[in-house]
């Protein structure tokens, strides 16, 4: 399988991070536990079986001229009653635009996943992989402290079966820097 996905700035990162070690510190599962080194919080667009021919090439292009892009987390949810724990972003026009432009690229691709696609897509950033909705409330009261803003400043490629993931975009300058 292979992703295409956004990287936060470091401030929005550190923000989520912290997130992740005060769920671990309450005895809630927590993203704080996995240790492989490509665990990082991001935003998923897309996630296919392979790229299609010359699709990397133009995913890359496409996230160049996006990013960087402004957001802002929204509430905490458990997603289908007993899934991942996720902070839900407020997606803007710019993202959904280029959301929808990663899909178009990947139009012909295999095995696409469903629930990434336009229209079934629920914007967000990972604090769990299994978590009970019964512990909800008390995860928002741990975790979602605030709602913290900030950027997509850069895009990479996971690839599930070699557990690796690929440089799209470096990350962004910042202005004035």
């Amino acid at each position: 399988m292979r992703t295409v996905e956004l990287l936060c700035s470091p401030g929005l990162e550190e923000a989520v991070r912290a997130a992740w070690v005060r769920l671990a510190a309450a005895g809630l599962p927590s993203l704080a536990r996995n240790v492989h080194p490509t665990n990082r919080p991001h935003l998923t667009l897309a996630s296919v079986d392979e790229f299609p021919p010359g699709a990397e090439q133009r995913l890359a292009d496409l996230c160049d001229a996006a990013l960087p892009l402004p957001v802002r987390l929204d509430r905490i949810e458990v997603l289908d009653g007993s899934a991942p724990l996720v902070w839900l972003l407020r997606p803007g026009p710019q993202l959904l635009a280029l959301h929808a432009a990663v899909w178009d690229v990947l139009a012909d691709a295999p095995g696409r996943r469903p629930w990434h696609l336009p229209g079934r897509w629920i914007p967000h950033l990972s604090l769990a992989l299994r978590f009970r909705d019964a512990d909800r409330r008390r995860a928002r009261a741990v975790a979602g402290l605030d709602r913290p803003a900030g950027e997509f400043v850069t895009a990479r490629s996971y690839d599930s079966e070699t557990r690796t993931i690929s440089e799209l975009v470096p990350a962004c300058p910042r202005p004035g820097g």
